[in-house]
């Protein structure tokens, strides 16, 4: 296994559709031998991902912002440096109350990482073309 550096500029960006965006920091594809993948989502004034869960882990600490997370049914406001923890299979979203964008790090416990949304029942590979909040 080699060390990976990735400088904030050069790391690959999603367009995740409503003005969403994600930024991948590691993965598969560029941290050989690692066993989580890790990015960035930025979520504009008033937007929110549609419920949804992932076949694996999921933590995700919020960066900035202020945000109101909804897991097994549970609403919890959220701020800057205020972290959860997602297991496998549970339905979640993230929504953005504030007033400025909301940016969240998030860190799946697997790097062949899925997302089932719950409303549709479709699941998709995260940061697949059909990976949108827009859903």
């Amino acid at each position: 296994m080699k060390a990976t550096v990735v400088k904030f500029e050069d790391r690959p960006n999603f367009d995740r559709g409503d003005g969403v965006s994600t930024a991948l920091l590691f993965g598969k594809d560029n941290a050989i031998g690692t066993v989580f993948t890790s990015g960035f989502t930025t979520f504009p004034t008033g937007r929110a991902a549609p419920m949804h869960s992932h076949n694996c882990c999921e933590q995700v600490l919020i960066i900035s912002g202020d945000a109101e997370v909804e897991c097994d049914g549970v609403k919890t406001v959220l701020k800057d440096m205020d972290t959860s923890f997602i297991p496998a299979n549970v339905p979640h979203r993230f929504n953005n109350i504030g007033t400025t964008p909301l940016t969240i790090l998030w860190i799946y416990g697997e790097t062949n990482v899925t997302r089932t949304f719950t409303e549709t029942g479709e699941t998709v590979q995260h940061l697949s073309s059909g990976d949108k909040v827009t859903k």
